[in-house]
Order: C-alpha cells, then structure tokens, then sequence
C-alpha cells in the first residue's frame, strides 16, 4: 500500500461478513502499532512533522503517514495530527487516545462498506454485532479487556467458561451449566444474555459463528472458541488433551 494512501480494500466483500474479515484485519495491524511495534509507533509520530495518521490495512498492516490527498478521500480517513500530541501527555494516555479515535475509524470505514454495498437493517445488524463482539482497540492498549474477562468470572478459573468435555457442542455447555439454587430463580435474565453471548460467538480462524451445533474447542491461552474443523481437531482428539492452545498462541510461543 502506497503512503499516503486511505488503504482501501478494492475486494472488500459485498455480505457483512466480508466487511467484518476487512475490519479485523485493519484492527489487528492498528493494535501491532500501539502494543508490539510500540516503540517504532512512537518514533514515527514526531511531532515536528506534518499532521500524521495512523492507518491499519486489510493485510494486518499499520503505517503512520499523511493523509490521503485525494478529496473526497476513497474511504473515511482517520484521525488526523496524532502525532502533535505525543510529547504534551503521559504516553499511556496519549496512546489510549490514538487508540481511540482508531475505533472510531474502524467503526466508520467498516459502515461506509456496509453503506456503499447496499445493507439492509439486517445485514448491518449482523456487521455490528460481528465488531461488537471484539474486544476494542482501546480496551485491548489500556488492558481493560482482560479485566472484563476477569469480571465476568470472578470465582471461577478460566476452565469453568469451556464445557466440561470438550466434544460437546456449545448448545450442550450451556444446557448442562450448573446453577446455584439460590439464584435459579432470578438467574434467568442472565442465562439469556449469557446464550446470546454465546450465539454471538465467532470462530477465531473463520470469522463466523456458523455451525452453532458443530463440535468447537476453546482456547485454554486466550480463551477463543474455534470451530474444530478449522484448527483440525477432532471430538476424539480433544478428549486427549488436556491444555488445547490455538495455532496462534503456538506460534507465538515458538517466536518467543
């Protein structure tokens, strides 16, 4: 991708999930920028420039560079002269803002997509719903993610989240999820929201939540469901191991 340029996917798909594997995709090269290329990030930014930005591409790319020339610009352009701020605030408050306003584009390119294509209410509602269900840019930088994955298990370890064997589907998980007597009664708003939660889903290789009956297998690591086809793993593998970790994690370990 050319500097300068509004890293436009000219094959961006035309169904929200499509547009949702762009915005990902985006995503995972603007959250390289502000945790793992952190201090490449801030260099770049100098203050002495010109009024930069910060773009995430649709191969899980990031650059800092100056805006797109062309007015209209292709798609929404992100926030313009982070970089003018970099020295007059705490850093972790300065990045948690560029992280910010990332979501903000993020949000704005994936809907100008979903706009230029055509969706109807419920194709939109299935984009969002698709991004609802990621953690924010800002959450993952100022690490309230994790804080919330905590929040939602307070007594409990990470295990108690996955079915108790992992051949079962996540339909069976959760009709199986043991309740506390004293809150059967008024638990049932929050075992809905809990399925709802659990119907919005996403495989993290496929992208989808398709084949909600179908074997999957969550991460121990990262705590991320897969379809069982998608990491090659069998029902009756699975009942052989007992810590599962995701293509990702290995590979993360290996370059560690």
């Amino acid at each position: 991708m050319d500097g300068g340029g509004s890293g436009a996917a000219p094959n961006a798909g035309r169904t929200p999930e499509e547009v949702f594997r762009d915005y990902r995709a985006r995503r995972a090269g603007m959250i390289k920028a502000l945790t793992t290329d952190v201090d490449k990030f801030f260099k770049l930014c100098d203050p002495e420039k010109e009024n930069l930005c910060l773009y995430g591409y649709p191969n899980e790319t990031w650059e800092v560079t100056l805006p797109a020339e062309e007015v209209p610009p292709e798609i929404p352009e992100p926030a313009l002269g982070i970089n003018f701020a970099r020295d007059g605030m705490n850093e972790k408050d300065w990045l948690a803002l560029v992280a910010v306003h990332s979501d903000s584009w993020l949000l704005s390119v994936a809907f100008y997509f979903g706009a230029r294509f055509g969706f109807d209410k419920e194709a939109r509602r299935r984009l969002f719903s698709m991004i609802n269900n990621m953690p924010t840019i800002f959450e993952v930088v100022t690490g309230s993610a994790k804080k919330q994955t905590k929040e939602k298990t307070p007594n409990s370890s990470s295990k108690s989240n996955k079915p108790s064997s992992k051949v079962q589907s996540r339909a069976e998980s959760r009709s199986k999820a043991k309740v506390p007597k004293d809150e059967e009664e008024s638990g049932d708003d929050d075992r809905d929201e809990e399925a709802e939660e659990h119907d919005n889903t996403l495989c993290g290789t496929c992208g989808t939540n398709d084949g909600k009956d179908q074997f999957w297998i969550c991460c121990d690591n990262c705590e991320k469901w897969y379809h069982g086809k998608c990491v090659k793993i069998t029902p009756a593998r699975a009942e052989h191991i007992k810590q599962y970790k995701c293509p990702d994690c290995t590979n993360k370990r290996a370059r560690a």
